[in-house]
């Protein structure tokens, strides 16, 4: 399935990744046991527009950051393409288009290295691409970045462990910009941090995003999060795309039963007394996924044919999409 978005600047093409969890191979020769795969991604096709924000949401271990990983080199695919802005990053011949991309990490505490003083950690991306020869321009570049994030120029000769959280982010932020990217993966970058600063830190990317013409890849498990920077969201399960929409459409009527039990999660601050079913039941082993909808074990509308038939992705003509025999089907 590719959404709506066909000239995007980022096209996710029925993307998998497989990773082998065999046993060492002296211990499978002695007990007979064949390799083990495990597909942490598969079948995931989307796109991004320049300039928005794609949130990409769901449980722990559902594949999201195997697909940051993937976006930007840490993982090649096993199956599948990554196109950004026209070229396929498998193509070795694409590599100066990575310098246009960068990734924000999810903890700030082990993504800096410790023994490095603030400004060389936000300088090494300069330096690595040779962007900036001069030592005083290198140093004015440094100062800019630390300002542009909301730190003091000074802070660039101090260590992380000197830094709060929300400072500790606020510095890989400023090392994810220093190569002037177009792009950013952000693999949960306030998960780590408590509420009153995540606010401080997404307010600070959408005005970034907004001045710098940035667009973001945002990972998150918390949906409140997503509901606030996303323009779209991707709602994924077990290596697999459920759903995708606008962020505001997709909250106000969420169409798979997997969405739905994620946004009944979200507390209900405004007390509207609206039926709401929680998240039943445990994610399955992914090893030995249930044939069918990965998500009929756990669906309150499951029927006969969710448990032997993979649903296929079912496109509205305003760009939404969703696979779910329920809906397919009328019964959702």
């Amino acid at each position: 399935m590719t959404d709506r978005a066909d000239a995007g600047l980022l096209q996710v093409e029925n993307a998998g990744r497989d990773f082998d969890v065999s046993r060492p191979w002296l211990n499978r020769l002695l007990e007979g046991e064949p390799r083990r795969s495990l597909r942490a991604v598969d079948g995931v096709s989307f796109s991004i527009r320049k300039g928005e924000t794609l949130g990409l949401v769901g449980e722990s271990g559902c594949g999201k950051s195997t697909i940051a990983r993937m976006i930007v080199g840490l993982h090649p695919p096993t199956r599948g393409r990554i196109v950004f802005d026209g070229a396929d990053l498998g193509d070795p011949s694409s590599s100066r288009l990575r310098r246009r991309m960068q990734m924000i990490f999810q903890d700030p505490y082990a993504s800096l290295n410790p023994r490095w003083r603030v400004s060389a950690i936000v300088a090494e991306p300069i330096v690595a691409l040779g962007l900036v020869s001069d030592r005083a321009m290198l140093a004015a570049r440094v100062a800019e970045l630390l300002a542009q994030v909301g730190l003091a120029p000074e802070d660039g000769d101090r260590y992380p462990h000197e830094f709060s959280g929300g400072q500790r982010q606020r510095v890989s932020i400023a090392r994810a910009l220093s190569s002037n990217p177009e792009f950013l993966v952000c693999d949960e970058p306030t998960s780590a941090l408590d509420v009153s600063v995540q606010a401080q830190i997404l307010n600070l990317m959408k005005d970034l995003q907004i001045r710098l013409g940035l667009t973001y890849l945002f990972i998150s498990h918390n949906l409140a999060v997503v509901a606030h920077i996303a323009t779209r969201v991707g709602v994924m399960y077990l290596g697999r795309l459920v759903e995708i929409n606008d962020a505001k459409q997709l909250f106000e009527c969420p169409r798979h039963p997997y969405t739905r039990m994620l946004i009944d999660a979200i507390p209900d601050l405004l007390m509207s007394g609206k039926a709401r079913i929680p998240v039943a039941g445990e994610v399955p082993n992914p090893l030995a996924p249930p044939p069918g909808c990965a998500f009929h074990p756990r669906c309150p509308h499951a029927g006969a044919r969710c448990r032997s038939e993979q649903p296929a992705w079912l496109v509205s003509a305003t760009g939404d999409a969703v696979a779910c025999h329920a809906v397919a089907e009328g019964r959702l």
